[in-house]
């Protein structure tokens, strides 16, 4: 009984001294390692990837996918530079190709005249310095009103400058008649079915709304109405001209008419006729103190009549 209690004790303090060899070492690895996740598997038993780079080549041993994000990336920027290239070459070259002769107004100032033109109303250029061998009938030179001057002439450089209203200077502004007027030296490719035929001293001439042209290099050139050319009705927008108690003119595009039993015949302008408007081609002209509008061989005087502003035909004389 003896001998069995004393392997009974021996047992239980090699138990003991085992606890308490093995205790600390199990809190120190609690310590170190953490918890165990759940499960009861230890962290170090997670399974490792199935297969590792290889230190020899890491070329070789590229993702397909590292790969293609390398090459996407170099075909995109030689693709943008490439664009950006073409888009600068082809915008020097437009800029090369077209030089400074672009326009962008709706004007066309042609060299050598003074008329301008709306092309966004008329598709026609004007060349005044087209050569038109034509024996015109101008109508442009004043003629005698038999009414008597109650005003002395201006006088200046030999010459008389005869008015019956007195001189009230206004700044020239031509005026519109419409998109089928044309200004003298005005050049047309082709004529409107509309146009006639009119023939004045063996010339023929092709009339059109208040327009008259002849035929010249490649088209039809405008020129002045010619003297004793008949039409039978005026063109819309025409005014009556007061002469003198028994005789009225017809107005209409710088040219005058007077009515007769053919229809309206062009006549010159007479002294002392009063117009409100003067056509494109007119210039202004200074006089000694005087500044008076020149259309073709006529000259206009600034007046106003009735609170408006209107022109007079001049009468010149020489002045002896």
């Amino acid at each position: 009984m003896k001998a069995t209690f004393k392997f009974r004790l021996i047992q239980t303090g090699l138990l003991v001294g085992l606890i308490a060899f093995l205790l600390p070492l199990s809190l120190e690895a609690q310590r170190k390692g953490g918890q165990r996740p759940a499960g009861g598997k230890d962290r170090s038993s997670v399974s490792k990837p199935a297969s590792t780079p290889n230190k020899s080549g890491n070329k070789e041993n590229q993702k397909p996918s590292d790969r293609s994000s390398a090459n996407p990336k170099t075909s995109s920027d030689e693709k943008n530079q490439g664009a950006k290239k073409t888009g600068t070459d082809q915008k020097d070259a437009g800029s090369q190709k077209t030089g400074n002769n672009v326009s962008t107004g709706n004007k066309t100032n042609v060299s050598g005249n003074n008329v301008n033109v709306d092309n966004s109303k008329k598709n026609v250029n004007v060349d005044n310095s087209k050569n038109v061998n034509v024996n015109v009938n101008r109508s442009t030179v004043v003629v005698a009103n038999p009414r008597p001057y109650s005003r002395p002439p201006y006088a200046y450089g030999g010459h008389a400058y005869y008015c019956y209203h007195p001189y009230a200077y206004h700044p020239y502004k031509p005026f519109y008649w419409g998109p089928v007027w044309h200004p003298w030296g005005f050049f047309v490719a082709t004529l409107a079915a509309t146009a006639i035929i009119v023939t004045v001293a063996n010339q023929q001439y092709h009339y059109d709304q208040g327009v008259y042209y002849v035929a010249s290099s490649g088209g039809y050139t405008v020129v002045p109405a010619p003297v004793g050319a008949t039409i039978v009705t005026m063109p819309p927008g025409s005014q009556t001209v007061v002469i003198n108690e028994t005789t009225n003119n017809y107005y209409y595009g710088g040219t005058y008419y007077e009515k007769n039993d053919k229809g309206y015949t062009v006549v010159p302008p007479t002294a002392g006729a009063v117009v409100e408007n003067l056509p494109e081609g007119g210039k202004e002209v200074k006089i000694g103190e005087v500044t008076y509008v020149q259309v073709g061989e006529t000259y206009y005087q600034p007046i106003v009549q009735n609170g408006k502003n209107m022109y007079e035909v001049v009468q010149v004389k020489d002045d002896k």
